[in-house]
């Protein structure tokens, strides 16, 4: 501390009359006469009032702009106005000497520092050093610090070796768009920034490391969204050894609930064991594979019971008799006290983000079916009262359309209603839990053919065994489960993870059922494939996303509020000015020739 004798954050009453010396911004000065004047300085730890008394000092502080460095050295005295809202405002400094050491040569700043989170962002982007001087914005670096350092000691406390994967690697078919890095010395060959450190972990289960973790940096060419961030982000990767599932939920329920209580907005946290969902059974409860559990409200299926109703969107029958594939899917929202116009609102918000209308009705006080489609269900009332246990002031919001639009719907109407009405979600907690038993494999939306659902490197249930039952047509492939899972923390997908598949026998068989033989796996994952073909212990892992992981923790909407220099929604650094062009000789250097694009 050769520069400084204390922080601005430090002193106290009990340094009443010590010399002391301050370095840091110049926050503000506020003048009050000629001579008399208050500046408050602003370091990382905090804010001191240097409080000004001659005139001779009134000169030196009014040449000097706001946000310049200054160093102050002066006395500690008791101030006779405190301020009980500032960890330092029972003092002050009276300044004998003030230095500028970094001037701010701009007489207006693109936003007010202690305002900026108000500011357009691209300003915030373009000066984000200025924008994490705000003490608001900068808690979020440093909770994302202290967050990090915990996740790594009790990594290492359960025994978890370290180790850093390569950040060059080759490109590989991981489910995103790679980012490409030409190789200079292989004319027309590139490599690839790691999507994430898969395969890596998995071969380091086969070189004899039993517990493996790392903060990883993942690169996908993805775009963004509130929950993730355009480029690179960063998640606790980690894999086990001679581990099951078992083990893989037993460490994450011991490692992540005391992070989240102690560093978290909310101090309660599920505890060990977390719920466990089936798959199929939280899209048919929750209408979604990432529940929020602290909302009480979930999904009916209402098909029996409304498809004869005369509504169009319900019918189950095309008008040649043959069956539709709709499906009909009902929340009771219990209690309810709201207004029409709040109704209307949030059926519109729903639809925005379902891309899908729901409906709605109600039973009200006296046990009358009335609003939005009541007169379709008039003549089935005591059925659907019945059907769906209704009391006296439920309201009925009702999806339809393929099971899985109707789902999908159905589980916007719970999170949109379960949050905007008062009563059925205990906010101030963090609930987990995992979504288990995924199907291994699904049929395509555009190929109209069988495809791994998750992740092809996971281990169906069952084994060899279930994949030749298939192959025989014993069992649709459909109905085939994977040994996978997801972590789920209020209504946010941490991670996925999984027992993964070591047999080389069984990968093959596994990949034979999407149409790719042997040769294929062995061209796209040699390294893998042959590691196996070593002897691999059974393993298993995770790798919950530390991003997503801390914006839950500050409380953020928005990624990019946790991430030190993020990206703008379009991939773009405006601080750095990238992506951003390079010489000729660079291109040439790299053998490549850059495209015009033709306009249309």
């Amino acid at each position: 501390m050769q520069s400084r004798t204390h922080t601005c954050g430090e002193l106290r009453v009990a340094n009443v009359g010590d010399k002391v010396k301050l370095v840091g911004w110049l926050e503000n000065l506020r003048e009050v006469g000629a001579e008399l004047g208050f500046v408050v300085l602003r370091d990382f730890y905090g804010t001191t009032q240097i409080v000004i008394e001659t005139e001779d000092m009134m000169k030196v502080v009014k040449g000097i702009n706001k946000e310049s460095t200054i160093s102050v050295e002066g006395t500690v005295r008791e101030r006779s106005s405190k301020n009980p809202k500032q960890v330092t405002g029972d003092i002050e400094v009276v300044p004998e000497k003030i230095e500028i050491l970094g001037r701010c040569r701009y007489n207006e700043l693109p936003f007010e520092i202690n305002r900026s989170r108000e500011a357009d962002e691209t300003a915030r982007l373009k000066y984000r050093y200025l924008d994490l001087r705000n003490p608001e914005v900068k808690k979020n670096i440093i909770l994302r610090s202290n967050v990090i350092a915990a996740l790594r000691a009790s990594m290492i406390e359960h025994d978890f070796m370290e180790i850093t994967t390569p950040i060059l690697t080759v490109s590989s078919p991981e489910g995103a768009r790679d980012y490409l890095v030409p190789a200079r010395k292989h004319p027309g060959k590139f490599y690839a920034l790691p999507q994430a450190p898969q395969q890596f972990k998995q071969l380091l289960m086969t070189s004899g490391i039993d517990r493996y973790f790392q903060i990883a940096p993942c690169f996908r060419d993805e775009d963004a969204r509130g929950d993730r961030s355009p480029g690179e982000f960063y998640q606790l990767d980690m894999e086990m050894a001679f581990a099951s599932q078992e083990d893989v939920f037993e460490i994450c329920e011991d490692v992540l609930p005391p992070i989240f209580a102690k560093y978290g907005l909310y101090d309660r946290a599920s505890g060990a064991p977390f719920a466990r969902i089936p798959y199929r059974e939280a899209m048919e409860k929750y209408g979604s594979d990432k529940p929020d559990l602290r909302i009480d409200l979930t999904v009916q299926d209402a098909t029996e019971v409304l498809k004869d109703c005369g509504f169009g969107p319900f019918a189950t029958k095309a008008e040649d008799g043959s069956d539709t594939d709709v499906r009909i899917k009902a929340v009771v929202v219990s209690d309810f006290k709201e207004s029409r116009k709040f109704i209307d609102k949030t059926i519109a918000d729903v639809e925005v983000q379902a891309g899908n209308k729901p409906y709605w009705f109600r039973l009200d006080e006296n046990g009358e079916i009335v609003g939005g489609i009541a007169k379709f269900v008039q003549d089935k009332k005591d059925e659907v009262i019945a059907a769906l246990g209704l009391k006296s002031g439920d309201l009925v919001v009702i999806s339809a359309g393929k099971l899985g639009q109707a789902q999908k719907t159905a589980g916007v109407v719970v999170k949109t209603f379960g949050a905007a009405v008062p009563g059925h979600m205990d906010k101030e907690q963090y609930a987990f839990c995992w979504i288990v038993d995924f199907p291994m494999y699904e049929i395509g939306e555009e190929s109209g053919e069988l495809e791994f659902c998750h992740n092809p490197f996971s281990m169906p249930s069952g084994g060899m065994e279930t994949l030749l039952k298939a192959e025989r047509g014993e069992i649709d492939p459909l109905d085939i489960m994977a040994d996978q899972y997801d972590l789920v923390c209020n209504g946010v997908e941490l991670s996925s993870g999984a027992v993964r598949n070591h047999d080389p026998e069984i990968m093959i068989k596994a990949f034979e059922m999407v149409r790719l033989g042997e040769e294929d796996v062995k061209a796209k994952f040699p390294a893998m494939y042959n590691a196996f073909c070593y002897g691999a212990p059974p393993h298993a892992g995770i790798a919950p996303g530390v991003d997503r992981m801390i914006m839950l923790l500050a409380g953020e909407n928005s990624i990019r509020e946790i991430i030190p220099f993020p990206m703008n929604k379009n991939a773009q650094d405006i601080m750095m000015g990238a992506p951003g062009e390079v010489t000729e000789k660079q291109l040439e250097e790299l053998h490549i020739k850059t495209v015009a694009e033709e306009n249309s």
